[in-house]
Order: C-alpha cells, then sequence, then structure tokens
C-alpha cells in the first residue's frame, strides 16, 4: 500500500529492486508485487534511507536486522501464500516481512521476544494499516492460541526445528525456517504430510541472526 511518505524516486528505486529480484530468481509475481507496494524505507534507520531499495540488510537496534529484498522474497516464495491463509512469523523484527505477507493476504501472526522492537514495530505497522495479530513472546514455542497454522516462517537462524512450531502446524502446512550455526544455516522447506510425517527439502544457505528463544539458542 502507497502512502503519503511515497515520492517518485522511492516508487522508481522500488522497481528496480523489483527487477533485480526477477533477475535473481524469484519468480512469483505476487511477491514481486508486494515488494513494489511496501515502502522498505519506512522501515529502516533514516541513515540507511538512501539505500533502502538495495539488496542489503541493514541493522534495527536490539542486535537485530532487516533481511536483504531478496532473503524475504525468497522465503515468501516458498510459502506459496494464498489469500487468507492463516500465518505464524516468528521474529517480526522491523515488520517489513509482515507487511509483505499481509499485503499477500495472509491472516498473520507475528511473534517478536524484543519489547522495544515490538513496541516500535507494532506502532509502524498500525499507522501503515497493516493489520495483523502482534505478539510480544518466545517465538520459539510458537503461539498455541491462533494454532493451527496453515504456513509457518522463521526469520532467525536456529540450530534445530523447533517441534512447537511442527505441532502447531496444518496437515499439509508448510514450514520455511533456516537451521545451522552461528556462522551460516541452509533454508529448510518442511510440509506436514496427511500420515503425520515431515517431507524436510533442504535449499540454499543464508546467514541470519540467532533465533533465541525456549527451543532454540
Amino acid at each position: 500500500m502507497l502512502t503519503d511518505k511515497d515520492t517518485y524516486k522511492d516508487i522508481g528505486a522500488r522497481k528496480q529492486l523489483v527487477a533485480a529480484l526477477k533477475e535473481k530468481g524469484i519468480a512469483d509475481q505476487r511477491v514481486l508485487d508486494a515488494v513494489m507496494k511496501v515502502p522498505r524505507h519506512l522501515f529502516i534507520h533514516k541513515d540507511f534511507r538512501f539505500h533502502a531499495y538495495q539488496d542489503k540488510a541493514f541493522p534495527i537496534g536490539e542486535g537485530q536486522t532487516i533481511s536483504q529484498p531478496y532473503t524475504v522474497a525468497y522465503q515468501t516464495q516458498l510459502l506459496h501464500i494464498e489469500p487468507n491463509d492463516h500465518v505464524l512469523e516468528i521474529g517480526t523484527g522491523s515488520g517489513y516481512q509482515a507487511a509483505i505477507l499481509i499485503e499477500m493476504g495472509a491472516d498473520l501472526t507475528s511473534i517478536e521476544r524484543q519489547e522495544k522492537l515490538y513496541l516500535k514495530t507494532k506502532k509502524l505497522l498500525t499507522r501503515l494499516n497493516y493489520k495483523g495479530n502482534f505478539i510480544l513472546g518466545d517465538g520459539s514455542n510458537g503461539y498455541l492460541p491462533n494454532a493451527p497454522y496453515d504456513k509457518i516462517i522463521v526469520t532467525a537462524g536456529a540450530p534445530k526445528v523447533p517441534e512447537s512450531l511442527l505441532n502447531q502446524l496444518k496437515t499439509g502446512g508448510i514450514l520455511i525456517i533456516p537451521v545451522g550455526d552461528n556462522a551460516v544455516q541452509t533454508m529448510h522447506t518442511l510440509i506436514k504430510k496427511t500420515d503425520g510425517s515431515i517431507e524436510d527439502i533442504a535449499m540454499n544457505q543464508f546467514r541470519f541472526v540467532p533465533l533465541i528463544g525456549n527451543q532454540a539458542w
């Protein structure tokens, strides 16, 4: 959704970003449309806003970062979001990933453990009219009150897949999570089958901030 703070320069920069994401293999047009709509410059510190539409990560405080747009688009594409999908996001962070999911029609629950970041981001998302269920808590435990979920996305690197997240995933549901050590993580797509088994597909490597919590680091 465009805001009164958008400028022609911002929109032009977003078009360039979308073109760059296409070149890197992002093919889901609904993901690309969402990237075009979300004003990323509002989700980062003003000192970095000149670079907001470059494919880079930036610090957002509390030891956290806003992921580079390619990483956001890559994870989102793996989710295969459909309108009204019941989605759980682990790690609200800056709120940029949440905004992308909401733009795509997700019914979003997003959980953040850092209170200062949670309060700041919830205020921003509300101001920009991105409506979701924003929760302060330990995301490694999932969020049982709103379970089960069609899709779950984890935006921090985990040492293993938290059992709680698999338990809160619907049959046929998809969980996207980076798993590894503090240096590098492998992106995993996990699909819950009708017999209760889990199909685990290992994909590309990334580097995320660590997932901290009861079932994480």
